[in-house]
This record gives structure tokens, C-alpha cells and sequence, in this order.
């Protein structure tokens, strides 16, 4: 493993940089609900799908500085076909028929008041 696929892999079992929401199915990136890899993937499991992840990324980063669009086109199937692997696309992963809000601004969803307040109490320097 390259040390650059370690940092990366470091990375990701690390703190989240972004708040997740209190039932852990989401993260929010300016404002944006984004899905959670599925917490009962087994950790090998997951940390090869993160490394497949990040190699297919990579795919499309140098197909498109090649400018090859059918490259590009099938590292970005590669991409989705991982993502759903994880859960963070295609079906949910939880079982109580909650909807699945990703992509949708927090400020239009049940989470809204959370985040209203864990942006005010940022702002009065209550958390890191």
C-alpha cells in the first residue's frame, strides 16, 4: 500500500470533519445532506471498498487529464458501483422506513432545527 493510500485510508477512520447527524445517516457539507458509508459493513470489508473507492477516483481524475470521455465515463460507474457497495447510494441501509434525504439542503428537512442549533452554538464558541 502506498503511503498516500494509507494517509487517505488514516483519514477516513478518523473524526468526522463534517457533522453527522444524531442518528448517524448523515453528513453535512455547506449545508447539503450527504449519506453515511452503512456502519454494519465489517471493517475489512469496508476498508477494501474505500480503497477501491479512492483507486476509481483516481480513475476518473486521470481520465479526464487524458480527456478520454469513455474512460472517464466507465471510471465514474466504477465510482457508483463502490458508493453503493458502501451504502451511500442505491437503497438505504436502515430498516425503519425513514426516507432517504440525501442531497437535500438541512435546512428542508426533520434535521433542520438540529443543525439551526448546532450552527448557533459554533458561533458562540460552545463546540470545536
Amino acid at each position: 500500500m502506498t503511503p498516500a493510500l494509507q494517509k487517505r485510508q488514516a483519514a477516513f477512520k478518523a473524526q468526522p470533519q463534517h457533522p453527522v447527524t444524531p442518528d448517524g445517516r448523515y453528513f453535512v457539507v455547506r449545508g447539503k445532506l450527504w449519506r453515511m458509508a452503512n456502519p454494519n459493513l465489517a471493517a475489512a470489508k469496508k476498508a477494501a471498498l474505500v480503497s477501491e473507492l479512492i483507486k476509481a477516483r483516481s480513475a476518473v481524475r486521470s481520465a479526464k487529464l487524458r480527456g478520454s470521455q469513455a474512460e472517464e465515463a466507465a471510471a465514474h460507474r466504477a465510482v457508483d458501483v463502490v458508493k453503493r457497495e458502501l451504502g451511500e447510494r442505491g437503497p438505504v441501509w436502515w430498516t425503519d422506513g425513514a426516507l432517504d434525504l440525501n442531497r437535500h439542503a438541512v435546512k428542508n428537512t426533520p434535521y433542520a432545527k438540529w443543525y439551526s442549533g448546532l450552527r448557533a452554538s459554533r458561533r458562540r464558541g460552545e463546540c470545536a
